[in-house]
């Protein structure tokens, strides 16, 4: 009996969440504040995370900046620009311990958007926070000669998958999650992108995309928005048709295989 109840509620929320879904298109969502939180990026000194940045001085946030490479001339022009933001904290990832981070932040955490191990039983202990994880496309599916660099984005999905489950599982539910799934960006990672479906995007178009995301909530950010649908669509493609569909999209990049650099 308790298994029909089960089903039964099951199909009530399934019919619940489209309906839900479908008012939310026509109704825009409300955006939370971010003024006065504090909000870690690391990787702020470049692409992206200097851009995501930029966009969260705007509604006067404080900022936490940290990037590994050594640029701290271009983390400071951040916090020249952004100084009417708060307090900015710029930090070599490197060469910061979890101890260190654990008493940067000891006073004050409740605002994160950006998580480290270290921070997470502060947020869990206040129920509040943002967790943003930066995953790609490629976490949904897999582009020849990319094995590492998808391998480590299913990894990422899988981290804020598995995540969110075990906040809601723990009844954190002041805690947000969100993932961010662009396709190709122009960042210089890969060299001479294409496709015949994708865009190649900018890094402030991400930047804005992730911006939005995060002040409604939304869990999987998906850039460009309609990936989400044909990703979908994807899942009930037989394999032959798939590889058609790969065939037409006909992604091409600068891949270096051996010695030799060749367009893929």
């Amino acid at each position: 009996m308790n298994i029909v109840l089960d089903l039964l509620w099951l199909l009530i929320t399934i019919i619940y969440s489209y309906l839900e879904s479908l008012v939310k298109v026509f109704i825009p969502r409300t955006r939370k504040s971010v003024a006065g939180e504090i909000v870690l990026i690391t990787g702020a000194g470049h692409g992206i995370g200097r851009l995501t940045a930029y966009e969260f001085a705007k509604r006067k946030s404080r900022l936490v900046l940290w990037d590994i490479n050594k640029v701290k001339k271009e983390v400071g022009d951040v916090s020249i620009v952004v100084n009417n933001a708060g307090a900015i904290y710029p930090a070599d990832l490197l060469s910061t311990t979890d101890e260190e981070i654990t008493k940067t932040f000891e006073v004050n955490v409740l605002g994160h958007f950006w998580i480290t191990k270290a921070l997470l039983p502060s947020m869990m202990k206040r129920n509040h926070g943002h967790i943003v994880t930066v995953a790609s496309v490629c976490g949904h599916g897999g582009i020849p000669y990319l094995i590492p660099y998808c391998s480590s984005k299913f990894a990422a999905v899988g981290f804020h998958r598995t995540l969110t489950l075990e906040l809601e599982a723990l009844g954190k539910t002041g805690i947000k999650t969100s993932c961010l799934c662009p396709v190709f960006v122009n960042t210089g990672f890969t060299k001479n992108p294409s496709t015949r479906l994708w865009p190649v995007l900018e890094t402030d178009e991400v930047a804005r995309s992730l911006i939005d995301g995060i002040l409604t909530n939304k869990k999987m950010i998906f850039v460009p928005s309609y990936l989400n649908i044909s990703l979908t669509l994807v899942r009930f493609l037989p394999e032959r048709a798939l590889a058609a569909l790969n065939h037409i999209q006909n992604v091409q990049f600068e891949a270096v295989v051996g010695h030799k650099t060749k367009m893929k």
